[in-house]
C-alpha cells in the first residue's frame, strides 16, 4: 500500500532526519520548521482541487500520479548530499575547567559569514513540496476509492486498516533512520579523525532512506497504473448502497444539475459543502483532535525525556512504541465495531461521543503522574549554598571560563545535576572501559548517603541523573489507552463524512476535511504544543552574543499542567461539535443511494 512509503519519507525519515540536515547545512531551526510546513502548504493548497476533479476521473492513475510524485520529491529530498561535498568538521573541543593560564577555547562573540550551505534550505523546500503533491490525492481519493469499492457495511473496516497501515510508515521511518544515522554522513570515517557517535561533531547518513523510499515508491507506479476505474462489482456494490446523506436537499441539487463536471461548479460544490452543518461540525471536532494528536506526536519524546530524566534516543523509542501500536489498535478496533453492528450514520455519531468522552477522563494521566523537578545546580538549587538560582556561575566555578551554549550534562557523586563538567569544576578525566569519568570537581560537594553503591565512587559521570519519578510504567500504560480511544473517533470520523455528504461530492468532502485539517489542526498543533513547553522553560541557551538558542532545561510540573490544559480544551471542544454534529442529523427517507451514470461503472459488473 502507497500510504506505507509515503508515511516513511514524510512522517518518519523527515522527522529524524531534520536536526541533521540542521546540523550539516548550517540551518537555524526556524527555517527547518519552515521544510517540516511545506509539505502540509502543498497539500492544503492542492487537496481542494484535486479531489473536485479527481472524482469523477480515473482515481487508480490519479494515485499513480501521486506515487510519481512522492518518489520525485524524495529524490530531490537527497540531492543536497551529493552536490555539497564532504562534511567539514571542526576541532573537538573538551568542556572541562580550564584555569587562568592555561590554554583553552577563547569563547568570544563574533558574528559568523554567511555559509553558501545554507542555500540548500531551497532544495528541501522543493522537496517537501513534491512530496506534498504526491500526498494530496492519497487520503482524498484513495479512501473514496475503497468506500465506492467495498459494500457500505464493510467500508468502516477496510478504512480503519487503510489508516492502521499510515501510521506503519512512520514507525518504519524512525526505525530505519535511527539506524542510518549510525552510519557516518559520507559512509567512510576520516582516517586523519577519531570519531565516533557520542562525539557533538558526529553527523549520520539521513539521505540513505530518501534515496531507497525513491526506488521502491516508483515502483509502484506500473501495478497502480493497471487498475481499472472502478472494481468488478462495484456497480453492484453502489446500487445496493442505501443513502444516508443529511437530509437538506444537497444530493438532490448535486443530481439535478450534474455539479461536479466543470471548472465553474467548483464554487457552488464548495458551497454546498460549506452550508452542510453536519459535515462542518464532524470537521470542526476532527480538526480539534488532530491538533492535540499531532501535538503529542511531535513532542511526546520530549515530554518523557523531561518528566522522566530518560535519554532522548529513548524517549523517541518509547514515544513511537505507545503511539503507533495504540493509534493503529484504535482504528482498526472501530473499524470492525462499525463494521460488525453495522452502524448507520446517526449510531456512528453517538460511538463518536462515548470513545471521546473516555478519552477525555484518560487525559488525567498527566495530573496523575507528573514528576517534581530533579535537582539542578544554578536552577534549582543552588551550589552547595553558594551562587544563585537561575545562575550557572557560581564561586567554585568562576574562574573556569566556561561557556553556556555547550550542554554536556553530568551527574555527580552528591545526586546533582551540573550543566557540564566546566560548571561542575571538573578539572580532569579519565577513559576507563570507554566509560567517561571525571574527577577533581569543585562544585560537587559531599555524599548525600553514607551507603553507596559502585556507580557512586566517582565525582561525575557524562548524562543526566537518574530520575527519582517512578511514575513512567503507569503514565505509559494509562497514556496507551488514552491514544486508543483518542484514535476510535478517527475512522468513524471519516465515515460519518463520507455518508452525510450527498455521493458525488465524497472525494471533495474529504479534500475540504484534510484543508481544514491542516490549517487548523496539524500546522498549529506543534506550534501550540511548542509555545507551552516553551513557556515551562527554566533555563535557556543564551551564547556569547547573548543571542537566545534552545530550551536546556524544563520546569515539569509547568510542563504536565499546560499540556493537559491544552488536550482537555481539544478534547471538550471535540464532544461540543459531535454532539452538534448528532443534533444538527436529519436522516434522509430510506431510498437507494442514487446510481452513479458511468459506462465503465456498468461494463465493470459485467466483468
Amino acid at each position: 500500500m502507497k500510504i506505507v512509503p509515503k508515511g516513511i519519507v514524510v512522517n518518519g525519515l523527515i522527522n529524524i532526519s531534520i536536526s541533521t540536515i540542521e546540523k550539516r547545512y548550517e540551518l537555524k531551526s526556524s527555517l527547518t520548521g519552515l521544510i517540516s510546513a511545506s509539505y502540509d502548504i502543498a497539500v492544503c493548497v492542492l487537496s481542494l482541487f484535486v479531489s473536485f476533479f479527481g472524482e469523477r476521473g480515473h482515481k487508480p492513475r490519479w494515485l499513480a500520479f501521486s506515487a510519481f510524485m512522492l518518489g520525485l520529491g524524495s529524490l530531490v529530498f537527497s540531492l543536497p548530499h551529493f552536490s555539497s561535498g564532504k562534511y567539514q568538521y571542526g576541532a573537538k573541543v573538551e568542556d572541562t575547567c580550564q584555569i587562568s593560564g592555561t590554554s583553552s577555547a577563547n569563547f568570544t562573540c563574533s558574528a559568523s559569514p554567511m555559509s553558501s550551505l545554507s542555500n540548500y534550505l531551497y532544495v528541501f523546500i522543493l522537496g517537501q513540496l513534491l512530496l506534498g503533491v504526491g500526498g494530496a490525492p492519497l487520503y482524498t481519493l484513495g479512501t473514496a476509492f475503497i468506500d465506492d469499492s467495498v459494500p457500505k457495511h464493510k467500508s468502516s473496516l477496510y478504512i480503519g486498516i487503510g489508516y492502521a497501515m499510515s501510521l506503519l510508515g512512520p514507525a518504519i521511518g524512525y526505525v530505519l533512520g535511527g539506524q542510518l544515522l549510525n552510519i557516518y554522513i559520507d559512509i567512510k570515517i576520516p582516517e586523519s579523525t577519531q570519531m565516533d557517535q557520542d562525539d557533538p561533531r558526529w553527523l549520520g547518513a539521513w539521505w540513505i532512506g530518501f534515496l531507497a523510499c525513491f526506488f521502491a515508491i516508483w515502483f509502484l507506479i506500473i501495478p497502480l497504473s493497471c487498475f481499472p476505474k472502478y472494481l468488478p462489482g462495484t456497480a453492484k456494490i453502489q446500487a445496493e448502497k442505501i443513502s444516508e446523506t443529511h437530509n437538506d436537499g444537497s444530493e438532490a441539487l448535486v443530481e439535478t444539475k450534474n455539479i461536479g463536471k466543470k471548472i465553474k461548479d467548483f464554487p457552488f460544490a464548495l458551497l454546498i459543502l460549506l452550508k452542510n452543518p453536519v459535515f462542518m461540525s464532524l470537521i470542526l471536532a476532527s480538526t480539534s483532535e488532530a491538533l492535540a494528536a499531532t501535538g503529542f506526536a511531535t513532542f511526546l519524546p520530549k515530554f518523557i525525556e523531561n518528566q522522566f530524566g530518560m535519554t532522548s534516543s529513548f524517549s523517541a523509542t518509547l514515544g513511537g512504541l505507545v503511539l503507533v501500536p495504540a493509534a493503529a489498535l484504535g482504528q482498526v478496533i472501530s473499524g470492525i465495531l462499525v463494521s460488525k453492528y453495522k452502524m448507520d450514520c446517526k449510531r456512528i455519531i453517538r460511538f463518536m461521543i462515548g470513545t471521546c468522552s473516555v478519552a477525555f477522563l484518560l487525559n488525567t494521566v498527566f495530573f496523575i503522574t507528573k514528576c517534581g523537578n530533579e535537582p539542578f545546580a544554578g536552577v534549582s538549587e543552588t551550589y552547595n549554598g553558594t551562587g544563585m538560582l537561575h545562575n550557572l556561575t557560581a564561586p567554585c566555578n568562576a574562574n573556569c571560563r566556561c561557556s553556556s551554549s555547550r550542554y554536556y550534562p553530568v551527574c555527580g557523586s552528591d545526586e546533582v545535576q551540573y550543566f557540564s563538567p566546566c560548571f561542575a569544576g571538573c578539572a580532569s578525566y579519565n577513559l576507563n572501559n570507554k566509560k567517561k569519568t571525571y574527577y577533581s570537581c569543585s562544585c560537587i560537594g559531599k555524599l548525600k548517603r553514607e551507603n553507596v553503591s559502585e556507580d557512586f565512587l566517582f565525582e561525575a559521570v557524562p548524562g543526566k541523573c537518574p530520575s527519582r519519578c517512578k511514575y513512567l510504567p503507569f503514565f505509559i500504560i494509562y497514556f496507551f489507552f488514552t491514544v486508543v480511544f483518542t484514535f476510535m473517533a478517527v475512522t468513524p470520523s471519516t465515515v460519518a463524512v463520507l455518508r452525510c455528504v450527498p455521493d458525488k461530492q465524497r472525494s471533495f468532502a474529504l479534500g475540504v476535511q484534510s484543508v481544514f485539517l491542516r490549517l487548523l489542526g496539524t500546522v498549529p498543533g506543534p506550534i501550540l504544543f511548542g509555545f507551552a513547553i516553551d513557556h515551562s522553560c527554566s533555563l535557556w541557551d543564551v551564547d556569547e552574543c547573548k543571542t537566545k538558542g534552545a530550551c536546556w532545561v524544563y520546569d515539569n510540573e509547568r510542563m504536565a499542567y499546560l499540556l493537559m490544559g491544552i488536550s482537555v480544551a481539544c478534547k471538550i471542544i471535540t464532544i461540543i461539535f459531535v454532539v452538534m454534529a448528532l443534533f444538527f442529523y436529519k436522516p434522509p427517507q430510506l431510498r437507494p443511494a442514487l446510481p452513479q451514470k458511468d459506462s465503465e461503472m456498468v461494463s465493470a459488473i459485467h466483468a
